[in-house]
């Protein structure tokens, strides 16, 4: 079959997707989808639509039409609506958390449970976020940077910094506390932190690494060194992971791992 993966800007949004596309082992197109300002409109009132996209998205949006669709997240649902009124009822859509109305449209809704229930004979509950971190993936990432932390004192401890939401601002006093708090135990365990910020954490991050005080390596993102984001090596390597759980997506990561989460 001809298999599409909607990818929008939003990180989480992209690993699920492509989470569940690596996992059905055949080839798919991945379909990068930029928003416009209607994006904000309600999917009520958006309908089946490629309203929401910018011009050059939408471009990209031609036949041949793909047998299935995975998407993920409530702005990329009028797309794949769209998508499947053009290909026809044949189309199969997989959406990956509330589609935010219309599901009969859908094959499949994969919904976390943390979002809460959405019921309906189309529906499936998971644990946690697809993503792309197989086994075989992370000893990759192992093999690419092993040796690079090797300065440090074991245990490692990887410190997984996320950072604000719609709901809650991550405070420069509580990325105070958390740096504090993982520093007593690396240094209690005679260990070191390997430490990683996003986009989220914001100024945040002064705060967050001014306060380590145990042996570390430290990754900020925006740093102009994105390219060797050492993200996924952190768990692959780590003995132990902490988390925030600002993201699903991320704490679903860390529990790819081996170690305590």
């Amino acid at each position: 079959p001809e298999v599409w993966a909607l990818i929008d800007d939003r990180a989480g949004n992209r690993s699920q997707c492509l989470g569940v596309a690596d996992a059905l082992g055949i080839d798919y197109q991945i379909k990068e989808i930029a928003y416009g300002p209607m994006a904000a409109v309600p999917n009520v009132l958006l309908g089946a639509s490629f309203a929401g996209l910018t011009g050059d998205s939408r471009l990209g949006l031609k036949p041949p039409w793909p047998d299935v669709v995975i998407a993920a997240g409530r702005r990329t649902a009028p797309v794949a609506r769209k998508i499947r009124a053009l290909a026809g009822a044949g189309c199969f859509l997989t959406q990956v958390m509330d589609p935010g109305g219309a599901r009969a449209d859908f094959g499949l809704i994969a919904v976390p449970r943390h979002d809460g229930a959405v019921s309906g004979s189309n529906t499936l509950a998971i644990t946690g976020a697809p993503h792309q971190l197989t086994r075989t993936r992370l000893d990759e990432e192992a093999g690419h940077w092993r040796g690079r932390f090797d300065d440090l004192a074991k245990p490692w401890i990887a410190l997984i910094v996320g950072g604000s939401t719609r709901r809650r601002t991550f405070t420069p006093d509580m990325a105070y506390e958390l740096a504090a708090r993982a520093s007593k135990m690396a240094l209690l365990a005679g260990g070191s932190l390997l430490v990683t910020t996003s986009r989220r954490t914001g100024d945040a991050a002064d705060a967050l690494i001014e306060a380590i005080t145990a042996p570390n390596r430290v990754f900020r993102w925006g740093e102009g060194n994105a390219g060797e984001n050492p993200y996924h090596a952190y768990l692959a390597l780590a003995d132990a992971v902490i988390v925030t759980g600002d993201s699903s997506s991320m704490c679903s990561e860390a529990c790819a791992g081996t170690g305590p989460v």
